[in-house]
């Protein structure tokens, strides 16, 4: 189980959302107040905890966190929109596994959430992160290797920037599947992304042009977005 502490319910209910999708049983809280009564009743393997909130803020709570005994080694993520490097500093000084900054996307904070329970598994058990033992995809000749951060084509190595990396990730983790462009947007670059979803089409050209033979999986579905079907 993952808590989610971040007062904005739209960006909780979709850090839950992606969370979910990605094979992870997740929470949110609005507050410390009613985090900490939840901190009581269940020990999450993971809190993703943003700095600003009301009342007591996220700093104050990772302190709580790690006063306490109950839950002091649980993996804690922390964000924040200021993205400052003093905010960063002080959140890893108290003990923080990680830090996001706004605006940050959902595939990014996925990724995240697994490499710091992948590190601190031995302490904080394996429970949902023991479903994630899924490190390489395939369809037809196109492979992905998660843990290498590779992918090939007809065992070529393709060289794929960060964002058509995590589109193609998107799309083979949920075959067939169709995602609008603002979808994309939101999970790839992130829910504070203020471009255009023509940025969207660009990279699946890109993409599309690298993958070569492979690049056809990618689909358009015409006033929807794009999915990739399942290629045995």
């Amino acid at each position: 189980m993952i808590f989610c502490v971040e007062d904005d319910e739209g960006i909780r209910e979709l850090m839950i959302y992606a969370l979910g999708s990605a094979g992870f049983s997740a929470k949110g809280f609005s507050d410390g107040v009613s985090f900490f009564e939840a901190l009581e009743r269940e020990k999450p393997e993971l809190v993703l905890l943003d700095i600003m909130l009301p009342g007591e803020d996220g700093i104050s709570i990772l302190k709580r966190l790690r006063s306490g005994e109950a839950a002091a080694k649980v993996p804690v993520i922390m964000a924040s929109a200021k993205g400052t490097e003093y905010d960063k500093v002080i959140g890893l000084d108290l003990g923080a596994d990680d830090y996001l900054a706004k605006p940050f996307g959902m595939m990014e904070m996925v990724s995240r959430v697994r490499a710091v329970l992948r590190r601190t598994s031995g302490e904080s058990g394996t429970g949902d992160a023991g479903r994630e033992t899924e490190e390489c995809f395939q369809m037809g000749a196109l492979v992905m290797d998660r843990a290498g951060h590779r992918v090939s084509v007809c065992g070529n190595r393709v060289a794929l920037t960060l964002k058509e990396y995590e589109l193609l990730r998107l799309f083979m983790e949920h075959p067939g599947r169709v995602f609008t462009r603002d979808q994309l947007l939101c999970q790839v670059w992130g829910f504070g992304y203020e471009g255009e979803t023509r940025t969207v089409d660009v990279h699946i050209g890109t993409l599309r042009t690298k993958l070569g033979e492979c690049g056809g999986y990618i689909e358009t579905v015409r006033g929807v977005g794009y999915r990739m079907e399942r290629i045995e």
